[in-house]
């Protein structure tokens, strides 16, 4: 099996699809520990949500929308490989479902700030 050239609009998908694995699994566990403050630390909480309202936090927030929509995106494009016939119209179908990721994330973004 001959793989795709790393300039190959579904190489970049594939590349897209792990490293925003990989950025969100770095996430989850700051966000499980912001979680507990809730529960152990109260004030430490309060805090981080005063942080929160800044405008550069609000952009993160804009980033990690964008990239759990492109994870979903890209294990949905994986799951129509593994069971859907596959044909050159597909590139299409990856660079639409980047699209609609940086439409959901600006939609949340524009309503954040």
């Amino acid at each position: 099996m001959k793989t795709p050239p790393r300039s190959h609009p579904l190489w970049l998908a594939f590349l897209l699809h792990r490293l925003s694995g990989l950025a969100l699994a770095l996430f989850l566990p700051v966000h499980l520990w912001l979680l507990s403050q809730a529960v152990t630390s109260p004030a430490t909480l309060d805090g981080f949500l005063a942080f929160a309202e800044h405008p550069l936090v609000k952009l993160a927030e804009f980033g990690l929308v964008f990239l759990l929509a492109v994870h979903m995106g890209g294990g949905l494009r994986l799951l129509a490989l593994e069971f859907l016939p596959w044909s050159d119209r597909h590139k299409t179908y990856a660079a639409a479902a980047i699209g609609a990721a940086l439409f959901l994330s600006g939609t949340f973004f524009l309503r954040a700030i």
